[in-house]
């Protein structure tokens, strides 16, 4: 991600009990939540599809995809919920996110080697992780969380 000496910009947001973050030159904006259309035979973590400007955006629910509880949220903080649209690759995607919290500056030696366990997301798609005074923020990397024949089916669901 960065080397040690050098400053990352990191768009956090929760999902389930945890914090994420994903370097902000992967993310194109984020939306609030939108009515989604289904897509038949799609794969069981595509929540649907919506339209963003010209742009067909497939959807993924991180829950279901690695098995995360929904946070319990208020109506309030349902507000901050949303979609992070990113781009991978030229392709645009939307991940389904629980509570957007904030983009902060963090350096390279603020980054730990992710421990061997971690709940959830499974080790290989997280870059790391910064030990914070309320917790662990985990790094993903957002070009590992699907493998290519899922980037292709993704692909084809935009049509």
């Amino acid at each position: 991600m960065a080397g040690k000496d050098e400053q990352m910009q990191l768009v956090t947001f929760q999902l389930g009990d945890k914090l994420y973050g994903i370097n902000i030159m992967d993310v194109k904006e984020i939306q609030r939540m939108q009515e989604m259309r289904s897509i038949p035979n799609a794969p069981p973590f595509v929540e649907g599809i919506f339209k963003l400007r010209s742009d067909i955006i497939p959807v993924i629910n991180l829950h279901s995809r690695f098995h995360i509880r929904n946070l319990l949220t208020s109506e309030e903080d349902k507000l901050l919920n949303g979609i992070i649209i990113l781009d991978i690759d030229g392709m645009r995607l939307g991940i389904i996110i629980d509570k957007v919290s904030r983009v902060i500056t963090v350096s390279g030696d603020q980054v730990q080697p992710p421990p061997q366990i971690i709940s959830g997301i499974g080790v290989e798609y997280i870059v790391g992780v910064v030990n914070r005074e309320d917790g662990y923020l985990i790094l993903l990397d957002i070009r590992r969380l699907f493998n290519s024949r899922e980037l292709q089916q993704l692909e084809a669901i935009r049509g």
